[in-house]
């Protein structure tokens, strides 16, 4: 498996790409090419474009919930497919997978709309759309996990904003796992599920118990003090590899972490390769 980051909110080191406070990942495995979201804005096709990357041919675009810093570059990668159509371009459209919640409007007080600026119905004049709560195999070796039990007693304990005039738990944030021969690679969004909740999904999905590697968001932001320490313990406890803590993980955290962990440098550019 290959997995390029498009977006996260630094660049890596001497890679001249633009970032933004989002993420974005193409993940190619299996033959097959996945958009892991899309960020906030459309420089995940600036960045791709840059690479040399071709996101006209995708199999699937994958969710891993419905905030605005992970779905609001769908409006330029809807254009993109549009003009290309029009224009006569050679183009693959992709898959949707996703939550059901992720294109419900929520709000914050004072703030107003945080969520998808696209509802699944205007998505699906574009793109063919599956809502699914539960695990969906992509590919021969990467899952879309489904809604995350919350099962342990220190992780996503608060809600965020409103969702359907209630409190939003974000029941929608989930994530992707590739099992390789040596275990497996959790790519995260913003794990506000909580990223223990996460691994321990995705290894009831993939029958495996070791982990290789975490990529992604782990809504490490200030976190209390029962969190980080109930986080920090379970992360110990897999003996990882490697760890790609971003996005979401304030310095604080991520300095907590790299001392039970191989915390690893991450930034749009990073290409990562699983056997």
């Amino acid at each position: 498996m290959k997995l390029t980051v498009l977006v996260d909110n630094s660049t890596y080191i001497d890679r001249y790409f633009l970032a933004e406070p989002a993420f974005s990942a193409l993940i190619e495995v299996d033959g097959q090419k996945i958009l892991f979201d899309c960020g906030y804005s459309d420089i995940f096709l600036r960045n791709a474009e840059k690479m040399g990357i071709d996101l006209l041919h995708l199999d699937h675009l994958v969710f891993s919930h419905g905030h605005v810093d992970h779905t609001g570059g769908l409006e330029p990668l809807m254009r993109t497919f549009f003009e290309a159509a029009i224009e006569g371009r050679s183009h693959r459209r992709p898959k949707v997978t996703a939550h059901p919640d992720v294109f419900t409007t929520r709000t914050i007080p004072g703030i107003g709309e945080i969520g998808s600026s696209v509802s699944a119905e205007k998505l699906g004049e574009h793109f063919s759309v599956n809502l699914s709560a539960g695990p969906v195999q992509l590919t021969e070796r990467l899952w879309f996990l489904g809604e995350i039990p919350r099962e342990n007693d220190f992780e996503a304990k608060s809600p965020l904003g409103m969702l359907k005039g209630e409190p939003d738990w974000i029941l929608d944030d989930t994530a992707l796992v590739w099992k390789g021969e040596a275990g497996l690679v959790v790519i995260t969004g913003c794990s506000h599920a909580g990223i223990c909740n996460i691994v321990a999904q995705a290894k009831r999905v993939c029958g495996e118990e070791r982990i290789l590697d975490i990529v992604g968001g782990l809504h490490l932001l200030a976190p209390t003090p029962r969190q980080l320490a109930g986080t920090l313990s379970s992360i110990q406890s897999l003996h990882l590899p490697a760890l790609h803590a971003c996005h979401c993980t304030d310095f604080s955290s991520r300095k907590a972490l790299a001392e039970v962990a191989p915390q690893q440098e991450v930034g749009v550019g990073l290409v990562l390769d699983y056997d």
